[in-house]
């Protein structure tokens, strides 16, 4: 039984918060250990993490409410793809074996974020009555 079109908008909206909520704890975990950093992570942190773990942080926040949706979605979607280059790819080719799948999941997500934008349930729709 196919799902009516009345709830593609919603589900949409479903997909950028719990994206966002996914994307927004490895933010926290750089920032303020929570959760614990698995063993090897916590330390200071190198620039690259800095800047990685600020756009987490902040754009994190901003898919969750669904505000400039589609910009940081598109910021953040590079951001995955460089993670995911620079950081996977070389271990291997295959994403199940390098460890890049989530990199890659969380590129595709926003990237597909960054063209539907946030659907019904987002600051950006609640702008756009207004």
């Amino acid at each position: 039984m196919p799902i009516p079109d009345s709830w593609s908008s919603k589900l949409l909206s479903v997909l950028r918060i719990v994206t966002g909520l996914g994307f927004l704890q490895h933010g926290t975990m750089k920032f303020f250990a929570f959760p614990p950093p698995p063993p090897g992570m916590s330390g200071p942190l190198n620039p690259m993490m800095m800047a990685a773990g600020t756009l987490e942080l902040v754009g994190g926040a901003l898919i969750v409410i669904g505000l400039f949706t589609r910009p940081v979605a598109f910021i953040l979607s590079g951001m995955m793809a460089v993670a995911y280059f620079m950081v996977h790819a070389p271990q291997g080719f295959y994403p199940a074996l390098n460890g890049g799948e989530p990199a890659m999941l969380y590129c595709f997500i926003f990237l597909y974020l960054a063209a539907a934008g946030g659907g019904v349930w987002s600051a950006d729709a609640a702008r756009a009555k207004g």
